[in-house]
């Protein structure tokens, strides 16, 4: 058997993908073990089984080759939500919290807002609002029918039922309604885009990831059709690149929006535009 100092001090030798190689080997140690990263502090020559240094090793392997922490351990912290996360989803990010704050604004506390979350792969954005509007109903699609069951797993996971779940490719499986609000983090990055290679990215699903030759294939879809959904004066807004400010208030511009913004995210990045239907 092997110490937990002695297999940390190993797998941090062996980890050379990460800037947080340190937090990367605690983080999956304590998802081996089902404890607390406390106890790792606390307890450093605490013996660990054969079998269970054995899992470890193959994880820190498989960290080593690039694979994202959230896809060995299949859970992210979102939100301050744990949810469960698959290959078939985006893995959620900081960036993203800045949509959810975005639309918090937007929405009264005590009133019952409709909301329509485009493409929520693991649920994220549309549990974040439900978490915190729970008077808001909130309807959530996904073209994928795995990411739509691990959507409901996490919504179920935090008692959340103030969310309607629904197969649909964007708009067309919505019934004949008006929201008060859509959020979308819908896919982004442009075919061939160098990113596709690097770092996590190159191992998430490329269908929530890549949007055509300039990334705004997904984008202008929602745009063009979000008349049709939207109530009166309401607002959509969605999250697009670091680098496509330009292209996405213009394409707010000529689907009849007003009131356009674009917000940065925590890395002073444009990161959120968003804008309110017009007459």
């Amino acid at each position: 058997m092997t110490t937990i100092a002695e297999l940390l001090r190993e797998a941090e030798q062996r980890i050379n993908c990460s800037d947080t190689t340190k937090l990367d080997a605690e983080i999956l140690l304590c998802d081996v073990m089902q404890f607390n990263r406390s106890k790792i502090y606390a307890h450093p020559q605490q013996l660990i089984s054969d079998d269970k240094s054995a899992l470890f090793k193959s994880l820190i392997e498989q960290r080593r080759q690039g694979h994202p922490i959230a896809h060995l351990t299949g859970k992210k912290e979102f939100w301050s939500l744990e949810l469960a996360i698959s290959k078939e989803t985006l893995i959620p990010r900081p960036e993203t919290e800045c949509l959810v704050e975005a639309a918090l604004r937007m929405i009264p506390d005590e009133m019952s807002f409709s909301i329509l979350d485009l493409g929520t792969g693991s649920g994220a954005v549309a549990i974040a609002i439900a978490s915190e509007r729970p008077n808001s109903k909130i309807v959530a699609t996904d073209i994928n029918a795995d990411a739509l069951d691990l959507a409901k797993e996490n919504a179920n996971t935090h008692q959340l039922n103030n969310i309607q779940f629904l197969l649909s490719d964007w708009y067309k499986n919505i019934s004949s309604q008006s929201f008060d609000l859509i959020v979308s983090n819908p896919p982004y990055i442009k075919q061939n885009d160098e990113h596709l290679l690097q770092g996590d990215v190159q191992f998430e699903s490329e269908l929530a990831l890549v949007a055509g030759a300039d990334g705004m294939k997904a984008i202008n879809i929602i745009l063009e059709n979000a008349k049709g959904y939207l109530a009166n004066n309401a607002f959509l807004l969605i999250e697009h690149g670091y680098d496509q400010k330009t292209l996405v208030q213009h394409a707010f511009q000529i689907n009849g929006f007003k009131q356009i913004k674009t917000l940065q995210d925590l890395s002073d990045q444009d990161r959120i535009t968003y804008g309110q239907i017009s007459d």
